[in-house]
């Protein structure tokens, strides 16, 4: 995640792409819709520096703790 989030804006915005297209294709397209438009707000967040994100140690420090 940290090499991705290092990727250059366009960069980023290509495997954001990728890999929502590479996700199976729902039976449910309402569902599909709602979970692309939370997507893109996220990858919108990232691009401009406005998303809170932590580190994959204290997600996993938080996991273990239960």
């Amino acid at each position: 995640m940290t090499q991705a989030l290092a990727l250059p804006d366009e960069e980023r915005e290509d495997l954001a792409l990728k890999l929502v297209a590479s996700l199976p294709v729902s039976a449910d397209h309402e569902t599909e819709r709602a979970w692309a438009r939370v997507v893109e707000r996220r990858l919108g967040e990232l691009l401009n520096g406005t998303a809170r994100t932590r580190s994959a140690a204290d997600v996993l420090r938080d996991a273990r703790r239960g």
